[in-house]
């Protein structure tokens, strides 16, 4: 089995949080994607108005539809929002304006415009105080994972008993400052035991020193490496888009937001991120594997086929 990414926002120049992505481009990128060992991915969805979120899944099923290669790699969908803290720091890239509340309801009118494809979702258990939209994904067995959250302890514990089962690129989605020790980075630790953390592992969302600290901490068998790639992932320097942004990359492929205050996404592949486990980290083979592809399918409980996509794994 090839590498397993649970983030991908876009890649090669195609933004799948852009209202028409070319189909001819979706080809080729799916295509670039299998020849780097990728086999399988979620597509994901950031936060934006409702209307808009549904019309973006809503296009991307008919597209799978339409374009076998997608339908292949496509594995269901990650929606990321807009159930997050509006926080600054804690937002991220997410626009102020779309954040909302957690609602049974919407949650319920994006499940239906993914056409039964959702995956997985990240939330901020603030926002959902009561956890009734945890407890309505984990019936549904959608995976549940807190990010861009400034949760307190207590309720981090109370999300995990109601459904969640992951955190969100820990390490960001929060401010670069934080208090010393009561911060959003040392609770999800004081939980790894019971839920799985993702990583990126492009130097840059973590300095490499950190990432293996934390790789210790967590342990090899609690962590996911994903890439939360953006269009600009696997190119060169140059203007790119992500939903709303306009994001200028520069020459050494940091994404950051128009005014510099945060990074948005990222540019690394799986294929790189594989590279900077093994080299920079010194894992071995079957380790660096097993963040890039064993742990991800058990984290979402990938099964041997999807609806309408005809292939056993």
């Amino acid at each position: 089995m090839g590498f397993f990414d649970l983030q991908v926002n876009g890649y090669g120049g195609v933004d799948f949080n852009g209202d028409n992505p070319d189909p001819v481009r979706v080809d080729e990128v799916c295509a670039e994607l299998s020849r780097q060992g990728v086999d399988g991915i979620l597509v994901t969805i950031i936060t934006d108005s409702l209307p808009v979120m549904e019309a973006r899944l809503k296009g991307l099923v008919q597209l799978r539809n339409r374009v076998p290669s997608l339908r292949q790699i496509l594995r269901g969908f990650h929606i990321e929002g807009p159930f997050i803290s509006p926080a600054e720091g804690y937002r991220g890239a997410h626009p102020i304006d779309a954040v909302i509340t957690a609602d049974k309801s919407v949650m319920q009118r994006l499940l239906d415009a993914a056409d039964g494809m959702t995956r997985l979702v990240t939330l901020a258990p603030e926002q959902d105080p009561k956890m009734e939209v945890i407890q309505m994904l984990a019936e549904s067995n959608v995976v549940v994972s807190a990010g861009h959250t400034n949760a307190t302890p207590e309720e981090l514990s109370t999300a995990i008993d109601a459904g969640v089962t992951m955190f969100t690129h820990f390490g960001n989605g929060c401010p670069a400052f934080l208090p010393r020790h009561d911060n959003i980075l040392n609770r999800v630790l004081s939980l790894r035991g019971k839920i799985w953390i993702c990583f990126i592992a492009d130097g840059v969302h973590i300095p490499f020193f950190a990432l293996k600290s934390y790789l210790d901490i967590v342990g090899k068998d609690r962590s996911i490496v994903v890439t939360d790639a953006i269009s600009a992932a696997g190119l060169g320097p140059g203007t790119y888009r992500l939903g709303r942004w306009n994001l200028c990359i520069d020459k050494d492929g940091v994404a950051q937001s128009p005014d510099g205050s945060h990074l948005v996404g990222s540019t690394i592949t799986m294929e790189a991120s594989f590279r900077n486990l093994t080299q920079r980290l010194g894992l071995s083979d079957e380790v660096a594997l097993r963040l890039l592809s064993d742990n991800p399918r058990k984290a979402i409980r990938e099964p041997d086929r999807l609806p309408g996509l005809g292939v056993v794994m």
